[in-house]
């Protein structure tokens, strides 16, 4: 067996061990599980703290989106929430908590701001969360940015030729190992970003979600280390004039969500759209490999697309 695969099987089995999990969990993250499984997954938002984190630790959903952008940037709030999932799990399907991807208030208008905001990646990552999603990502750059802003120096995928090294430093480990249930060694080699690495168990996603960002949709989302990204026609909206949508959305914003949606399949990363009950298969066929769902829609497009996994 080379050297590589004995690697790749040895991380698996410490990620495991250390979580204390029944053998068919394969990773840390439940999101990025699935969605190598070819799962589309659903999630639910928060901004709470101990007791909000102990009792979503039996959720229905794939991950939690813990809302940052409009919410406190409490980092104190957060870590005790992620300290509430672990006290209160482990998950119906054997992991340790839910997924968790923070959702940033700074937002990424150039690469600049993102540099100047990079502390904002450092604190969620280190208070354990499996996941960040960057807001109005208008620029390659930005995103580039946000991708070297999650990873440590010695993970090397695409370094030099499209990413510089990672900036995230020594003593970031230490809670965040402690969330995944596992050492500070452990955690540095998983703590990286999917599908770049393999191994990785952190998602990264970007909203296109105005009408700058929509002009670069095509590069943004081919900057490595990205997974997933979405249209937010919410702020799209916005950014267009647009109000209200008492008929459904105008043609503009439909165009803009179709070169969105295009985006993400041309860069072969996944893309995140809002689902009920009444449209969750179709789309599931149009391509959507996540989004906000409540109960009843992640149930029937479970059972859609014939979820295995226990939730």
């Amino acid at each position: 067996m080379q050297k590589t695969a004995v690697l790749v099987v040895v991380l698996a089995l410490t990620s495991v061990t250390a979580l204390g999990a029944p053998p068919d969990v394969k990773r840390v993250n439940k999101a990025i599980e699935l969605l190598e499984r070819g799962q589309p997954i659903y999630y639910t938002t928060s901004r709470g703290g101990y007791e909000e984190g102990k009792k979503l630790a039996q959720t229905w959903a794939d991950y939690i989106n813990y809302d940052l952008e409009h919410g406190a940037f409490d980092m104190t709030r957060l870590r005790e929430f992620m300290r509430g999932l672990v006290d209160g799990g482990p998950t119906p399907s054997g992991h340790r908590t839910p997924a968790v991807i923070a959702t940033l208030p700074a937002v990424g208008l150039d690469e600049a701001s993102v540099r100047a905001n990079h502390w904002m990646i450092q604190q969620v990552l280190a208070a354990g969360v499996h996941g960040v999603l960057l807001c109005h990502a208008r620029t390659p750059g930005a995103a580039r940015a946000f991708v070297e802003a999650t990873r440590y120096p010695f993970h090397k995928q695409e370094v030099g030729e499209g990413l510089q090294e990672g900036l995230r430093g020594s003593g970031s480990q230490g809670y965040a190992a402690e969330i995944w249930g596992m050492t500070g060694r452990e955690y540095l080699e998983i703590a990286d970003a999917w599908p770049l690495n393999p191994n990785g168990e952190i998602l990264l996603g970007l909203k296109i979600e105005d009408r700058h960002a929509l002009n670069n949709a095509e590069a943004t989302t081919r900057v490595p280390g990205i997974g997933f990204a979405e249209w937010g026609p919410g702020d799209m909206s916005f950014s267009y004039g647009v109000t209200r949508t008492p008929a459904g959305y105008p043609e503009v914003m439909l165009e803009a969500r179709a070169r969105v949606l295009a985006a993400t399949k041309a860069a072969d990363i996944i893309f995140l759209n809002a689902v009920n009950p009444e449209n969750v298969e179709a789309m599931i066929d149009e391509g959507v490999m996540m989004g906000p769902a409540n109960e009843e829609a992640a149930e029937k497009g479970r059972r859609y697309t014939k979820r295995e996994m226990p939730w």
